[in-house]
């Protein structure tokens, strides 16, 4: 099985890279590993890829030793686990709401002894059934990362619970989902907002899981200084958007040039209607 590329350079407490892919393209996979990230984000949650893009997805991920990570929709295992048995590196699973659901997360995600996931392993995740039977079930553990994702006010309670659990690999904070949970949509300086993405971190690394969440160029510092390892830095859709922007900037404003039509008949006129015409 192929090692991930994120828990290698997490677990050497490194930063890790992250680029969201929005459009169902397996190209923009290939280009943002090309481009040095350690890791692309192809969402079912909101885009609903079809399975076979997800497949060419994975591939190109993993055609520039980048890992693919997924986040899935809500629903059931199945939903869960087809793309780790696609080769997905990693799935990201949204709005944790509480310590049950956490546990059941974890349940359907990982093999015994951590948890009880459905084995098939004629998937492309244990080499078509070329691995060995054991073999596959300690290393999809050991090598392909679970996500929980906090988002919302609802879990904070069992935060600190949650964080405890054996199983899975972080805690990823959603500013976005959080923000309209506090009743504050788009606030992001909110003290509320704040105070949580703190703590997301500090628990995370108090009970030995790594933490991450979406950030910028421009506070990337400040998230590592928190204790964030994995932060996801823009999307195809937000740079092809200000590049086409930025294109078209020059068109506007600018006067259209006037133009002097001779009239029919005059000697100008015929005159370049016989030299276009040659």
């Amino acid at each position: 099985m192929r090692a991930s590329r994120v828990l290698r350079k997490l677990r050497a407490g490194e930063i890790v890279s992250c680029f969201k892919m929005n459009l169902s393209e397996p190209r923009v996979a290939e280009i943002a590993g090309i481009g040095g990230f350690d890791c692309v984000w192809a969402d079912q949650e909101h885009i609903g890829l079809d399975w076979s893009v997800l497949a060419g997805c994975i591939w190109a991920a993993k055609s520039q030793d980048t890992d693919l990570l997924v986040r899935v929709p809500r629903g059931s295992y199945s939903d869960y686990i087809r793309p780790l048995e696609m080769d997905a590196t990693g799935i990201m699973v949204p709005h944790i709401m509480g310590l049950e659901d956490a546990r059941k997360v974890i349940h359907m995600t990982r093999f015994h002894p951590q948890g009880l996931r459905p084995i098939d392993g004629g998937n492309a995740d244990g080499a078509y059934t070329a691995m060995d039977f054991n073999a596959y079930l300690e290393e999809a553990n050991r090598e392909r990362f679970i996500i929980l994702q906090i988002e919302d006010p609802e879990p904070l309670e069992d935060l600190e619970a949650i964080a405890a659990l054996e199983g899975y690999d972080m805690l990823f904070f959603g500013p976005g989902d959080f923000s309209q949970g506090i009743g504050a949509p788009g606030q992001w300086d909110h003290p509320k907002l704040l105070e949580t993405r703190i703590r997301v971190a500090e628990v995370a690394r108090k009970h030995g899981k790594f933490a991450g969440t979406v950030g910028g160029p421009g506070n990337l510092k400040d998230l590592v200084a928190m204790g964030y390892q994995f932060v996801s830095v823009g999307a195809d859709v937000v740079g092809l958007t200000r590049y086409c922007q930025e294109l078209v900037k020059p068109f506007t404003g600018v006067a259209t040039p006037g133009v002097t039509t001779p009239e029919a008949g005059s000697k100008s006129y015929l005159e370049n209607q016989t030299t276009s015409a040659q």
